[in-house]
């Protein structure tokens, strides 16, 4: 005869399940033990409510959801997360963990990872960009290193999904980055730069030789930063691209510099130089020559770097950038004093949108997207595809307006 349990009811005669109890004091309490023997129990004011929660835990139970991630943080997941990290080189580990410490911890990493919503994840980003006026380029590398703790949270059983998926990319959207962040330059604006700086009497004319070469190459700043005349055979015209320069900014290990190998095998590549590019190339050695200019740093053992500035240290991108604004000025300055009417101006630009130009440049001579993949030193090839499809679309539009042009004064009556 098959034994039956002992009946239990609240005081309202209501029948109890297994596992569940009324307190003296009336508070209901639900005991269950999990797999590894330990017991567990979650308390509520009423049945009702004891249930819902009930519910709660045989559905993490089914899923496969731990008892013990209720309390825990995401300061809890990271530190997890950077116990079983590995792969990562040095460097980059302690960008993360910098990244993590002075943005995301103050903010949210005390919140318990179970009620961690996309929305919060959402606002964080869109404080860390409108209110602590971040880049989207440190934005993203954040968001790196929370995904990958939100991953490791997945994989360990303390939530069911990666509330962070996907959601860069639509804060992108929002904000429209991508477009800014990858404006191009047109051939006049290119023409008008590089003339400016080309000039011998121009106080800018020193900055000409790496300005140059970014646009005649789409290389990386801090591949070209990390350049070394051993990198560059003159004769042959071909850069070998074999490792990248990186600047850290910390606020507690201070300003450094590391060299990097390339990620990818993508990135390593050989650029064949064109005409400007070379000459740009002579041009800095004849201008380091005539003012006894050399390098004078080592760098993870790497030295000899072609760029230096003047106490013979590399040069960094937040350096160059400023450059770039203060050419802007004084190159747009000038051409508004010759009195022109519509002149061309420049943009506001960065370093990086010398790549996208030279990007724009090879597609608009429709050069094979294999070898605008490879010069690029991109790992996939849809990057090199959504850039091919942005600029064929302003392309595409800009022939189309000069058509409607064309035709519109074709009717004009004579």
């Amino acid at each position: 005869m098959t034994k039956q349990r002992n009946k239990r009811f609240d005081k309202k005669h209501r029948l109890l399940k297994t596992g569940e109890v009324q307190r003296p004091d009336g508070y209901y309490t639900y005991r269950w033990t999990t797999r590894d023997g330990k017991r567990h129990s979650v308390t509520a004011g009423t049945l009702q409510e004891l249930r819902e929660k009930e519910e709660e835990i045989i559905k993490d139970k089914c899923d496969g959801i731990r008892t013990d991630a209720k309390n825990a943080t995401l300061d809890d997941m990271f530190d997890l997360w950077r116990m079983i990290k590995r792969g990562l080189k040095d460097n980059t580990l302690r960008n993360y963990l910098y990244l993590y410490n002075m943005f995301v911890r103050l903010e949210i990493g005390r919140c318990r990872i179970q009620t961690l919503k996309r929305s919060d994840i959402k606002r964080f980003y869109n404080m860390l960009i409108e209110e602590r006026g971040l880049r989207i380029s440190t934005v993203d590398s954040i968001h790196t290193v929370l995904h990958q703790i939100l991953t490791v949270a997945v994989e360990d059983g303390y939530i069911r999904t990666n509330i962070s998926d996907n959601i860069l990319k639509e804060l992108k959207q929002i904000h429209n980055i991508d477009k800014d962040h990858r404006k191009a330059l047109t051939v006049p604006e290119q023409d008008l730069f590089l003339d400016y700086l080309r000039s011998e009497n121009n106080r800018y004319h020193h900055w000409y030789p790496i300005f140059a070469i970014m646009t005649g190459t789409g290389m990386r700043v801090g591949e070209i930063t990390g350049l070394r005349w051993c990198d560059i055979d003159l004769e042959e015209e071909i850069i070998d691209v074999n490792h990248t320069l990186v600047y850290y900014n910390h606020e507690q290990d201070g300003c450094y510099f590391n060299i990097h190998t390339p990620k990818t095998e993508a990135g390593k590549r050989k650029i064949p130089m064109l005409d400007y590019v070379k000459e740009a190339f002579l041009i800095e050695k004849q201008l380091q020559e005539s003012s006894g200019l050399q390098c004078k740093v080592n760098v993870d053992g790497y030295t000899d770097f072609i760029f230096v500035n003047r106490f013979g240290s590399v040069q960094n991108q937040g350096t160059l950038n400023k450059a770039i604004r203060r050419i802007i000025r004084d190159c747009n300055d000038a051409q508004l004093n010759k009195g022109e009417k519509d002149p061309v101006l420049l943009p506001r630009f960065s370093c990086h949108s010398l790549r996208h130009t030279f990007t724009t440049r090879l597609i608009e001579q429709s050069v094979n997207i294999k070898v605008v993949q490879d010069v690029l030193g991109h790992k996939d090839v849809g990057t090199t595809l959504n850039i091919y499809t942005d600029v064929t679309k302003e392309l595409r539009q800009k022939e189309f307006e000069e058509l409607q042009e064309k035709m519109g004064k074709s009717d004009d009556p004579k």
